[in-house]
């Protein structure tokens, strides 16, 4: 008997665990994505377009296929993708868990052992690009002026976040694909709880000295500074 209650015991601390570290967890989501930065830089001249794009729950940067800067299209080719548009005017890149992107199309496609891997940093990355033919503002397309040097910097930060060989990236031969414009990439690190796409995306902000979350997991937390 008293071992029986014992181990409710410890099992009443597990989940009492739990449930406190899940309340911690969204408290500080909550409260530390409405901490700013980058919020009182300005800058004179306003020379490259580029847009945050969030579908919900994930976001991307998007940016224009060719610049003074550099041209997207040499590295991500528009032939990966199934269409082959080389009319396209804007990049999408959006990093993430590899086995989230290649294996849940839709929510009712979630495995519970993609989740734990993703939520655990178990598993690989990916960078998933989207070429598009115009981009339209509204309440989940955000579109930001920037200089040729933050655009420099950010250029680096994305470059950087891809898996390199031969000095090409990696491009992951998959039918996984969400339409006939994206492709998948190898990409650095891993997907965690406290690093999830939108953090990649708020980070991607602050390389380019723009508004951005002191530190965000969810895609309002981006969103939210740019109301």
């Amino acid at each position: 008997m008293k071992v029986v209650k014992k181990g409710f015991k410890v099992l009443l601390w597990f989940i009492s665990g739990i449930v406190g570290f899940l309340l911690l967890y969204v408290i500080s989501v909550l409260l530390i994505s409405r901490i700013a930065v980058n919020s009182e830089i300005l800058q004179d001249s306003k020379e490259i377009e580029i847009y945050i794009l969030s579908n919900g729950v994930h976001t991307d940067i998007v940016l224009p296929v060719k610049s003074q800067v550099i041209d997207w299209s040499e590295k991500v080719k528009f032939q990966h993708t199934k269409a082959g548009n080389a009319a396209a005017k804007y990049l999408a890149f959006g990093w993430g868990d590899k086995g989230f992107y290649l294996n849940t199309p839709t929510w009712a496609d979630l495995k519970f052992s993609t989740a734990i891997n993703a939520a655990s940093g178990l598993s690989t990355s990916a960078m998933h690009c989207t070429f598009y033919g115009k981009m339209e503002e509204d309440a989940q397309c955000k579109k930001i002026n920037i200089t040729k040097e933050q655009y420099q910097k950010l250029v680096a930060f994305i470059q950087n976040s891809f898996q390199m060989e031969n000095e090409q990236i990696i491009k992951i031969e998959t039918d996984a694909v969400y339409g006939n414009h994206d492709v998948f990439y190898e990409a650095k690190g891993s997907y965690n709880l406290f690093y999830t796409c939108n953090t990649w995306t708020n980070n991607a902000l602050k390389a380019a000295s723009q508004k951005a979350s002191l530190w965000t997991v969810y895609d309002k937390g981006i969103l939210y500074h740019y109301q």
